[in-house]
């Protein structure tokens, strides 16, 4: 994925492969109910072939198999190949070679894959990539904060991961921008679609000047909802070896993604505020339930076993 080699990843997909995609864009059928109907079926193709009745003996629900059936006899896979490829998005099917490894390991990694960037001069490091999430409502200490942890993280070549939302997010991303480093953005809709369209300078420093990469599980042209975010945060958490939080209410949204963190067997630190501050809620909620304290990016480092560079091997 770090590459984002259009005709060398397009190449690379084989005819299963876009069963999977096909799949990837019925609404009807998510990653559990799929993964069962391959394992009924044997293949991709073969579920996708299936009959009407076929499909109801592998216990879907009658809704899902009328659903099905009409969405496969009125969608063209070879158009929306072609419109992938005039959006410059790659789908990867979780089969796929470039598909991200620590997103694989998630019991309920995305079928597909959505992927929109331009390859930079260096390559997005996926072994390195930290989540850094937070409030939409951000105080001054929080944005100093944040800042200050992405840039040192950068620094270090660590790939930042967030979701492109109002505030903690956003600046996340236009810190490592600033630093020239890699980032990822995670949407709740197609990759073709800017969301929230104020963050539009983000989205095309990571789609057309090689910053990093915009993803999503959903296929192109679906707009944003707000019931997708709480699936979106499980990629955020799922592409990362750990989550950083930092600012959000103790109901946060924010909280679903350092829950799936912990779900997923990733590290969760939070970033500790003024006892005085809403926006410190959340954060110290987290490290009562067992969060890591970060008050720098040497705390993230240190645990997860990623020296500083100059630490080790020095003569």
């Amino acid at each position: 994925m770090g590459t984002c080699v259009y005709e060398e990843t397009r190449m690379m997909m084989t005819d299963e492969d876009w069963y999977w995609v096909g799949f990837s864009v019925f609404p009807g059928i998510g990653p559990v109910r799929f993964n069962l109907l391959c394992q009924y079926f044997g293949t991709a193709k073969n579920a996708w072939e299936a009959t009407k009745t076929e499909l109801v003996e592998t216990h879907l629900p009658q809704a899902i198999v009328d659903a099905f059936c009409s969405f496969r006899a009125s969608f063209s896979l070879d158009a929306y190949k072609k419109a992938l490829e005039r959006l410059h998005i790659v789908a990867l099917p979780k089969t796929h070679p470039h598909y991200p490894h620590l997103l694989k390991e998630i019991s309920d990694a995305p079928i597909v894959l959505y992927v929109k960037g331009k390859k930079g001069e260096i390559p997005i490091d996926m072994t390195k990539t930290i989540a850094v999430v937070g409030t939409r409502h951000p105080t001054a200490y929080g944005i100093t904060v944040t800042k200050q942890i992405v840039s040192d993280l950068v620094d270090e070549s660590c790939t930042i991961v967030s979701g492109m939302a109002y505030g903690i997010d956003a600046i996340a991303h236009e810190t490592v921008v600033a630093k020239h480093g890699k980032t990822i953005a995670v949407l709740g809709c197609g990759a073709d679609i800017c969301a929230p369209y104020a963050n539009y300078h983000i989205y095309k420093k990571l789609t057309e000047e090689g910053y990093g990469a915009i993803v999503s599980e959903m296929p192109i042209g679906v707009r944003p909802n707000k019931g997708l975010f709480p699936q979106r945060n499980r990629i955020i958490s799922g592409l990362s070896l750990a989550t950083v939080v930092i600012e959000g209410a103790d109901d946060s949204g924010t909280l679903i993604t350092a829950r799936n963190a912990a779900e997923q067997g990733r590290d969760v630190f939070a970033v500790p505020g003024p006892i005085t501050s809403k926006m410190s809620q959340g954060p110290a909620k987290l490290i009562k339930s067992g969060a890591q304290v970060a008050t720098s990016s040497d705390d993230i480092l240190s645990s997860l076993g990623l020296a500083k560079q100059g630490e080790l091997g020095e003569q």
